[in-house]
């Protein structure tokens, strides 16, 4: 019988641990991979940004974590969801995916809110564009066809004239705060839980309008009792090329453009922000995901952590000006 010195035994089995390493990449990522991650999303199933977190999960599962699950925190206009990842571990198993707008239009109109965006989340990537849009339901005639149709209904019937969106302060919100001031009309908002509870009201006749992601409305088009009136784009939406958009029909500066992004908690290593990084553009560039995004109204884009800082930066002084031109506060 041969007999191994130790030295050789430690060269045979080492050289054995890489060959098998090496024919199956993923046995040591496996060892180290999470057993559960969570995407924590503030708003209810079905709706625009609970759609792109679950896009997300299934890609993610089995290469970022065996298991990775959208927890919908549901309230407070996407408040809950951010508290809940702000006080999460940084160990990479919790992470938010939100609209940028609870980012930068919350810290404008609330005095007691309870993070700062710049120093208790931690920017992963960018993940999704989507316009806004208004949308009207079977309350509204169907003679109502473009925005200047609306507004002179809405003139005429002041007692009708209800519009919805996700939460008092969101971005669909101050989309119809900015219809009101750019005809001078009167509209009276209701807040929803969600841009689809809206919508299905909307198309249930209990109110006339809703404002929210185009993407939103985009199940609820061929049925006829959602009709689009128009989008918040420089230019037409592709997936819906017959709308016109706010600017066309003279509300120029009723351009805007949501954004949705994923972060950690904060003090997030830069291993782990590394690591969200790379799974999340992944994710979204994967071709399957990327085409089923763009089939639902969504326009997937990523970016780097600093870019994403960058824009959030530069979205919080934007809408500053925007929001005291309104006059609103949430508290």
């Amino acid at each position: 019988m041969k007999h191994y010195s130790r030295r050789k035994f430690m060269l045979a089995t080492g050289y054995a641990a890489t060959l098998g390493a090496a024919l199956n990449p993923f046995s040591a990522q496996s060892q180290s991979m999470p057993e559960s991650v969570r995407l924590i999303c503030g708003f209810g199933v079905g709706g625009a940004i609970d759609i792109v977190a679950r896009r997300l999960s299934e890609r993610m599962t089995g290469s970022y974590a065996k298991s990775v699950v959208v927890d919908n925190r549901v309230g407070a206009g996407g408040r809950i969801a951010i508290e809940t990842v702000k006080s999460a571990a940084p160990d990479g198993n919790t992470m938010l995916v939100t609209p940028g707008s609870m980012l930068y239009i919350y810290p404008h109109i609330y005095k007691q809110l309870r993070y700062d965006p710049l120093v208790d989340l931690t920017p992963v990537s960018q993940i999704a564009l989507v316009p806004m849009a208004v949308g009207v339901g079977p309350s509204v005639p169907e003679s109502v066809k473009s925005l200047k149709d609306f507004i002179s209904w809405a003139k005429a019937n002041p007692s009708k004239a209800y519009f919805g969106s996700g939460g008092a302060g969101s971005m669909p919100h101050f989309v119809g705060v900015m219809m009101e001031q750019a005809s001078d009309t009167r509209l009276t908002h209701v807040p929803y839980k969600g841009t689809q509870a809206a919508i299905l009201d909307m198309m249930g006749g209990q109110i006339a309008a809703a404002t929210g992601p185009e993407a939103d409305f985009m199940a609820h088009l061929k049925s006829g009792r959602a009709r689009l009136l128009a989008t918040s784009g420089t230019q037409r939406s592709k997936f819906n090329p017959d709308v016109a958009t706010f600017a066309e029909q003279g509300m120029p500066d009723l351009v805007v453009q949501e954004w949705f992004a994923v972060f950690l908690p904060p003090k997030a290593s830069s291993q782990i922000i590394q690591r969200a990084h790379d799974a999340i553009t992944a994710a979204v560039h994967d071709k399957t995901t990327a085409e089923s995004l763009a089939v639902l109204g969504f326009t997937g884009q990523t970016s780097t952590p600093e870019e994403l800082t960058a824009r959030l930066k530069t979205d919080l002084g934007t809408w500053s000006p925007i929001v005291k031109s309104t006059g609103f506060t949430a508290d």
